[in-house]
């Protein structure tokens, strides 16, 4: 068990720091932004929602390229494994590229979807817009990380998160306050961080191909199989960013204070889910190493001691949320009614970390096993689970605390709870324990 243990950690430490920096870029984002006023901070909230939206559905990126690099390498096909990261960075330009350009003809009129009031719509807009110059290095970046952590290495992804995370802060701080540009310069600043992330991760990326003999030049063959592999767990993303969006869509209409102090919420709970996703992140690369050498009987054992880890620290991090709810609504805003609002959804929400925690390490075992097909179609059967829920609190329509109260009970526990019964019941089965490099 120790050495099961310190081979978990050894992956997971290094990973939780590289995911919390995407989080930390919005709670910073929030922060700042939050102090410009109510609508401003309300605008961020539908924007973000787009943004991350985009993003999280193409989290496959990084999500396929670990499994499959991992395998190749747990065979021994280092040359291999490189080869398929860097098809992987090419389906990631093209498609940050495409999506960019989608957005710039789309992005007024998918705010107009929330509901919003004019100044909080065009608030939106604007964050949106000047983000979406970012989205090709974001995808680079998920990619790149992808890659390193099949080989596992989470170490390089970690120092240039953190790198990252720091020039968002100055250049946020400069563009919002020095410049006045307001919540154009808090886009802008993330952009300028995503992209120097970009260029650094991918000349590291270049390095290990070029020392291992591999051409940089997209492979036609390699980078249709990384969007093949790709396209289930597109689906299972899809899932959860629609639940997501149909949630901020319903806090919308409760009111501007309700939305403003979800969107709090919510990137609370991504920063929550980030930290407990390091240790799927362990899952992902280890497990895909350990199917890839045909070793089922230490699959299993890491099955195991990921499991156990993840109830326990979310039972801490949900103690710690908790304690700090009180304290988190004047961090994030000056308006009392906002402030109270956080407080109050948040102290909700950390009875159901340790839930979350059993969730997302069992969504990470069965990534990096590459039971992909399984994790979309239960996607779908989930979201149809949460959809009842969802409606009824827009429906009911509870005035005030209670409506955020009632809307985070319906995706903190209720959708989460029926992704732990659709996970837990495929994990009993072998169905998932494919062993050698997957075709």
């Amino acid at each position: 068990m120790k050495v099961l243990d310190r081979d978990i950690l050894r992956l997971a430490v290094p990973a939780l720091g590289a995911l919390v920096a995407e989080p930390l870029f919005l709670l910073t984002d929030s922060a700042l932004v939050g102090h410009l006023g109510e609508a401003p901070l309300a605008g961020l909230g539908i924007a973000s929602a787009l943004l991350q939206s985009a993003i999280g559905v193409l989290i496959f990126l990084a999500y396929a390229t670990t499994p499959a690099v991992a395998r190749l390498l747990g065979s021994g096909n280092t040359g291999g494994a490189i080869r398929a990261g860097i098809d992987g960075l090419w389906l990631a330009l093209g498609i940050g590229v495409a999506l960019s350009l989608a957005g710039l003809a789309t992005g007024p009129a998918l705010v107009g979807l929330f509901g919003a009031r004019a100044d909080v719509a065009a608030q939106a807009e604007t964050y949106l817009l000047v983000s979406l110059a970012g989205i090709p290095a974001m995808l680079l970046v998920i990619a790149a990380t992808g890659l390193f952590r099949g080989l596992q290495d989470t170490r390089t992804p970690l120092v240039v998160a953190v790198a990252g995370f720091g020039a968002n802060i100055a250049l946020n701080v400069l563009f919002i306050y020095g410049f006045g540009w307001g919540i154009a310069g808090s886009a802008g600043g993330t952009v300028v961080a995503q992209w120097a992330m970009a260029v650094v991760l991918l000349t590291i990326a270049g390095r290990k191909a070029r020392a291992n003999g591999v051409s940089l030049a997209p492979g036609l063959a390699g980078v249709r199989g990384a969007a093949k592999s790709g396209g289930w767990l597109l689906v299972r993303t899809a899932s959860l960013r629609v639940a997501i969006l149909g949630s901020v869509a319903v806090a919308s209409g409760l009111g501007v204070i309700q939305l403003a102090a979800f969107q709090v919420a919510i990137t609370v709970f991504f920063t929550i889910a980030f930290i407990l996703d390091a240790l799927a992140i362990a899952g992902q690369a280890l497990i895909g190493h350990g199917l890839g050498a045909a070793d089922v009987d230490r699959v299993r054992s890491i099955t195991r001691r990921l499991i156990g880890w993840a109830i326990g620290s979310g039972v801490v991090l949900g103690l710690l949320l908790a304690a700090a709810s009180p304290f988190l609504g004047a961090l994030f805003s000056s308006d009392a009614d906002v402030q109270r609002a956080i407080s109050v959804t948040t102290l909700v929400m950390a009875a159901g970390v340790p839930l979350a925690g059993f969730v997302f390490v069992l969504d990470g075992v069965l990534i990096g096993a590459g039971d992909a097909r399984y994790l979309a179609l239960t996607g779908i059967v989930n979201l149809a689970v949460y959809a009842p829920m969802l409606i009824a609190v827009a429906v009911l329509h509870p005035a005030g605390d209670a409506g955020l109260i009632w809307l985070w009970v319906a995706l903190g526990y209720g959708y989460v709870a029926a992704r732990a019964v659709t996970l837990g019941l495929r994990a009993r089965t072998s169905a998932w324990l494919v062993t050698g490099v997957r075709a």
